[in-house]
Formats: structure tokens, sequence, C-alpha cells
């Protein structure tokens, strides 16, 4: 068994011996060759000669139509934004509890302390919230949390409905009919 085993190493070592990597740069007979590609090549069209073209065409009273688009969109998104009496957003909680005396002395503390800031007070039964301005975007909502972290670390930011101020509620007519 072990003569087979030397027989075996010797003929692996044998034939490693006869397979040399070549050392020359490349085959005599790949030396001169050439491929011309370009006919399968993708042909594109001059860059500078095409956006040129296009700008010619372009006429300048487009940005006028568009703009008047634009106004009316953004009228009638208003007049939607008017008509709904609530918007969402959000606001900063800072006292949620039912000890009426400490949300009390919480708003107190936050009108004495950050008088640029308006809480506000509500009661949502068992608890009272003592709520800090009203931020379309979180964002706006975190510079408010920022500044009264350190004296209010419970403080954090909730999303939250709030009423629009130019709401109008729509009016009804006295003498309409009552429909059930």
């Amino acid at each position: 068994m072990r003569y087979i085993w030397v027989v075996v190493f010797l003929v692996i070592l044998g034939s490693c011996k006869l397979i040399q990597p070549s050392t020359e740069a490349g085959s005599p007979a790949y030396s001169t060759y050439q491929e011309d590609l370009s006919s399968s090549l993708p042909k594109y069209p001059d860059y500078k000669s095409a956006t040129q073209e296009v700008s010619s065409n372009v006429p300048s009273a487009s940005v006028q139509s568009v703009d008047g688009q634009l106004d009316e969109v953004q009228r009638r998104y208003t007049d939607k934004n008017k008509s709904e009496p609530y918007f969402s957003g959000y606001t900063v909680l800072v006292f949620s509890g039912i000890d009426r005396n400490q949300a009390f002395k919480t708003q107190d503390d936050l009108k004495l302390n950050y008088p640029n800031l308006t809480p506000e007070m509500q009661y949502q039964q068992p608890r009272y919230l003592v709520k800090l301005g009203k931020y379309t975007y979180k964002i706006e909502a975190q510079k408010a949390l920022y500044q009264i972290k350190g004296q209010f670390p419970s403080a954090r930011i909730m999303q939250d409905r709030f009423q629009r101020k130019e709401y109008v509620a729509p009016t009804t007519d006295q003498n309409a009919t009552i429909q059930n």
C-alpha cells in the first residue's frame, strides 16, 4: 500500500514539472491580431447639436401657461384646505397625569421659564395634558422639545389634530326644509 502512495506522489510531481507557465508576453500568433468593432457599436447623435435644436424649438409662452395652471392648482388646494376644519400636526406633550395641581404647576413653570412658548392645558378624562405649541412638521416641534428637555425630561413629541384658525363653518339656511 505504501508503494502505491509513493508511485502516485511521483506521478503527480512529475506531471507538475511537465506543465510550465508561459514566460512570454503572448503567443506569436496573437501579436498581430486586429479587429474593427466600429460597425457593431451603437451610433449616438452629437449631443451639443441635439440640445441646441431642442432649445430653439421650445416656445417661451409655455412657461407662462404652466405658471397659470400652477396658480390655479395652488388656489384650489388652499380653498380645499380652508374648507377642512382640522389639520394633522405635532405638539410637545410636557405633562400627562391625573394630578390637577401638578398640571397647573407645570403650565406655570413653562410660562415663567419660557415666555416665548405658549403652553395649553387639556382635560381628557381622567388625565390632564399640558401641551406646547401646534406644529405642522415634526422638526419644528423638535426645536421646542430641545429647549425644554433639560427642565422637563419626560417631555415628548406626539401627533395631534388641530382646528384651523381660518376655518369658517358653512352656514345653514334657516328657511331650508329639514330632511331625515
